[in-house]
């Protein structure tokens, strides 16, 4: 079936990414397979990291189907639109037609995406991953590709504004190996060991981000262990229970 609305999308984005002078270092998109299927498993720090994800698989030309909360697909502006690139709406209380949906995809060849911490992180640390992934993979038969964005949250993010100026920023994207997702294995083994590939990706994007907070009214995007302002994500807990 043709593509009539994912490339002018990303004709769109990159439009929006040259205007705002985005300085994009992306590095180990030759992970991602050029055919069959395959998760991409990303961090979560920003509302736009669906399209920076997808931005790294350009280059094996491929297009990645994420799965969305549903209330995005009921948006009058961006319902349309999630539904033309064919993502896939989840549904958290009755999320067995999602994923239902998402093996269908993957058996097809397609490529999804999934965010395994399911909401953003206000510590910018990694959360705990769901295991939903991992299941994926191992009943689907395809590889797990781990990512890692950084600086995408200076952008847009859970509590902050926008910042949709010409601001220059940097935004490092690393993409990983494939971690194989055997069916005899313990889903949440392969959850552990996605998670541990995540975070050496998302280290290695930190040390290769190329600015640092300017002073100290610009920490809020620094993580607590690297001496940012940013909450721990203790309190990020203590906040939500709350």
């Amino acid at each position: 079936m043709a593509e009539l609305v994912y490339p002018p999308v990303i004709g769109a984005a990159k439009t929006l990414f040259k205007a705002w002078d985005l300085k994009i270092d992306c590095k180990g998109s030759e992970n991602i397979p050029r055919s069959g299927g395959a998760v991409l498993v990303s961090n979560h720090i920003s509302y736009l990291d669906f399209i920076f994800d997808g931005l790294a698989a350009l280059p094996q030309k491929r297009l990645v189907r994420f799965m969305a909360k549903e209330s995005v697909f009921r948006h009058k502006i961006s319902g349309p639109l999630m539904r033309g690139m064919k993502h896939i709406p989840v549904d958290r209380k009755q999320g067995e037609a999602a994923y239902a949906h998402a093996l269908a995809s993957l058996r097809s060849g397609e490529i999804i995406g999934v965010f395994p911490e399911a909401t953003i992180s206000q510590s910018f640390t990694l959360k705990t991953f769901k295991s939903g992934a991992a299941r994926l993979a191992q009943e689907a038969g395809v590889p797990l590709i781990p990512m890692a964005l950084w600086g995408t949250q200076r952008l847009w993010t859970k509590g902050h504004p926008r910042n949709f100026k010409r601001s220059h920023l940097p935004i490092t994207i690393r993409v990983g190996e494939p971690v194989e997702a055997p069916k005899d294995q313990y889903a949440g083994a392969i959850t552990r060991r996605l998670r541990e590939r995540c975070q050496e990706l998302l280290e290695a994007a930190q040390r290769a981000y190329p600015v640092r907070p300017k002073g100290p009214d610009d920490t809020w995007w620094m993580p607590a262990h690297l001496g940012g302002t940013a909450p721990t994500p203790a309190e990020v807990k203590a906040a939500e229970a709350g």
